[in-house]
């Protein structure tokens, strides 16, 4: 069964509004069995002209259950701060693990 991931660009505009957001977000994605597999750090555009900005990849047992967490009120909650303090580009990909 393939693995839920959610790639998601965040250019925070509001640092103090978007730090009420990441404990909302962190507790909800635990909530639904999530794990962050990169989170921050440095962010370098190898090709292509994307600006760089900062990374995070979430993992979920399967794609459904990615939906589930992203749909859900706990997550909705914090998705509407989330939508005042930063512009986002948020993917959902599914795929298994390599190894």
């Amino acid at each position: 069964m393939p693995k839920g991931y959610v790639l998601a660009e965040v250019e925070v505009t509001d640092p103090a509004l978007f730090e009420t957001y990441r404990p909302m977000a962190s507790a909800s994605i635990a909530a639904f069995g999530g794990r962050y597999l990169v989170r921050g750090g440095d962010a370098r555009c190898m090709e292509g002209d994307r600006p760089s900005c900062r990374m995070v990849l979430l993992e979920f047992d399967s794609p459904e259950r990615a939906l589930e967490w992203y749909h859900s009120p706990q997550y909705q909650e914090a998705l509407a701060i989330r939508e005042r303090a930063a512009k986002t580009h948020l993917r959902m990909l599914s795929g298994h693990e390599m190894g």
